[in-house]
């Protein structure tokens, strides 16, 4: 399984916290700093948006690290993604980013099959 593929379902390479770092874009880092702080309701600072994929062996966002609870709960499980876990369509920890998201959808949807 592709290990660019986030717990959620979403697809790493596409997250502005990945292409700042890959790239070491600072102008990407303020714009996703800005738009997480919003997601969040809370101030991450630019300097915090440095991830390799929230299941690759590099360096994490500290929200994809220590906060995202859907990570937090596919870990518990021993899931590398949510797509293993039986519940997952219906599950409320996940509902935020599958109702922004029909491509995390259909790659857990994969996943599972």
């Amino acid at each position: 399984m592709d290990n660019m593929i986030g717990c959620c379902g979403l697809d790493c390479k596409k997250c502005g916290a990945y292409i700042a770092t890959v790239n070491n874009d600072d102008e990407m880092r303020v714009k996703t700093a800005k738009l997480w702080s919003e997601w969040n309701n809370t101030d991450i600072p630019p300097e915090a948006i440095n991830c390799m994929g929230c299941r690759s062996d590099g360096v994490k966002a500290y929200y994809c690290e220590n906060l995202c609870e859907i990570r937090k709960c596919a870990l518990a499980k021993g899931f590398e993604t949510c797509g293993e876990c039986a519940g997952w369509e219906t599950c409320k920890t996940v509902k935020a980013i599958h109702d922004n998201s029909d491509d995390a959808v259909e790659t857990l949807k994969e996943i599972q099959q």
